[in-house]
């Protein structure tokens, strides 16, 4: 099933992709539908990267830990002397 994509891109581009497509005897939406196809998954990154490695070393090991339920009450209260 096909469906219908509206899409904003400068007019010099739509005209060299549009010949591109006809000098290779294709359509533009069949152009723009295997770029698409050809994407796949995103790949999920486990390893943090080096800037997040030095974000990480600032963290203290000490940091408490908390449930959610004490998280809920920290933001309840933070907002009832926020706003009240």
């Amino acid at each position: 099933m096909t469906t219908k994509l509206t899409l904003t891109v400068e007019k010099s581009v739509i005209e060299k992709a549009k010949k591109y497509a006809k000098g290779t005897q294709r359509s533009l939406s069949e152009m723009v539908q295997k770029y698409l196809e050809s994407l796949g998954e995103p790949e999920i990154i486990n390893e943090p990267t080096p800037k997040m490695k030095k974000l990480l070393e600032k963290i203290p090991n000490n940091t408490p830990q908390y449930t959610d339920e004490e998280l809920d009450n920290i933001r309840r209260e933070y907002l009832e002397k926020k706003y009240l």
